[in-house]
């Protein structure tokens, strides 16, 4: 027990000296270079403010939630699977404040992004049998006295399902321009060093149901030497349903490389700029799902048949059959819930390149922007499932410079 008390305090020290030690860095390069300034920059803004958004493909894969019945499920309708995953994309906002000291060439900046996505799904597939029309006594009458019988049931599949997904990431920066440049001496070069916090929360609810194989069904037997016909209608009635709740929240440092190549124009009338930028981070946080899920078959036998329709049986009894409890689950409660949580370390790669164009203090910007957090995400339903998640498309923003 004293082991696993020093291992984990252990983690904890070095997770808090990654911490403090980037944060001292940087503030310690500062002062030591505050004296330095660049005649160059003397006339740019002190501050600027940007607003984004950005259009995010998704990678929010989970285990896929299929009940033991979904094999039963005719190949005319289409898989759950393809129906209640996950939302594939989703909007991010962005917005950054970064300040520039005058008479330094050192810069500090704070930013957020917050992104969501929602998709609501209901999906009924069915068939729609007609009436059934056949010869009580095909031994007496062949083509005479015949009866109808309509269906009881049909061939469904009921899908209907919600899932929600909100992540949010904050950063804190101190970065200096390195003066070196992608492609030479008239780009410029940021190198910051800071620390990133992240928070994703996923929900999914889905409800599942479905009579897969409901058929008539004809029966013969002799009564008083006459053959006799009878019809039934067995089918199975399906019900399940998934509810998962799924979060991580982690912090830690932080290093981005951020570059401007300007290739048209100049800054007084009109400059057009080649942008691109790296980061990563290593993120020390808490990983947590909870999962509740539940699935119910019945079978109903179809009842007697309706050769005698209301004269001898009750028609209920004859016509709608028995229903049995094949399969649930859970069986009891403890099995019901499923919570997990455990401390994790979750790896953090993201770029970005695009186009700017700035006229003074006005700029907009237009790219493609790209976050990979890697295994920040608990998947699974019964078990732990380690699950990446990603975040890229395009994006555009505007950014205004304040001060001189």
């Amino acid at each position: 027990m004293s082991e696993l008390i020093n291992k984990n305090d252990n983690r904890a020290t070095i997770r808090w000296k990654l911490l403090t030690g980037a944060s001292a860095l940087a503030l310690t390069a500062y002062v030591s270079t505050a004296g330095f300034a660049r005649a160059e920059d003397a006339d740019q803004p002190q501050v600027w403010i940007e607003l984004g958004g950005q259009l995010s493909r998704l990678q929010d894969s989970v285990e896929p939630f299929a009940p033991a019945f979904e094999t039963m499920r005719p190949a005319i309708f289409k898989p759950s699977g393809k129906i209640d995953g996950p939302p594939l994309y989703g909007i991010d906002e962005f917005a950054s404040l970064s300040f520039q000291p005058k008479d330094s060439d050192w810069i500090f900046s704070a930013s957020i992004k917050y992104g969501r996505a929602t998709k609501t799904r209901h999906a009924h597939q069915q068939t729609y049998p007609t009436q059934l029309r056949f010869s009580r006594y095909p031994t007496l009458y062949p083509h005479a006295k015949y009866a109808t019988v309509p269906p009881v049931a049909a061939r469904f599949a009921d899908t209907n399902a919600r899932n929600t997904q909100q992540h949010a990431i904050l950063d804190f920066q101190a970065g200096k321009d390195v003066g070196l440049g992608l492609f030479g001496k008239d780009s410029s070069s940021t190198l910051s060093l800071g620390v990133r916090f992240a928070q994703f929360r996923e929900k999914s609810n889905i409800a599942l149901k479905s009579d897969p194989d409901w058929h008539f069904k004809h029966k013969y037997f002799t009564y008083t030497g006459i053959l006799i016909q009878t019809i039934v209608q067995p089918y199975h009635s399906n019900a399940a349903g998934l509810t998962a709740d799924r979060s991580f929240r982690g912090v830690g440092p932080s290093l981005s490389w951020n570059s401007s190549m300007p290739f048209a124009g100049n800054a007084q009338n009109g400059e057009l700029t080649f942008d691109w930028g790296l980061d990563v981070a290593m993120l020390f946080g808490r990983q947590k799902t909870r999962t509740q899920h539940h699935e119910t078959q019945r079978y109903n036998d179809g009842g007697k048949g309706d050769w005698l329709w209301g004269l001898f049986y009750n028609p209920l009894r004859h016509r709608f059959g028995t229903q049995y409890t094949v399969y649930h689950h859970p069986t009891n409660a403890p099995a019901y819930y499923n919570t997990r949580s455990r401390n994790v370390t979750v790896p953090n790669v993201g770029g970005s390149v695009g186009l700017s164009w700035q006229l003074q203090n006005f700029k907009m910007s237009f790219g493609y922007k790209a976050d990979f957090f890697f295994n920040a995400i608990d998947g699974g339903i019964d078990t732990r499932k380690d699950e990446n998640r990603a975040f890229y498309g395009p994006y555009a923003s505007i950014s205004i410079g304040l001060g001189d």
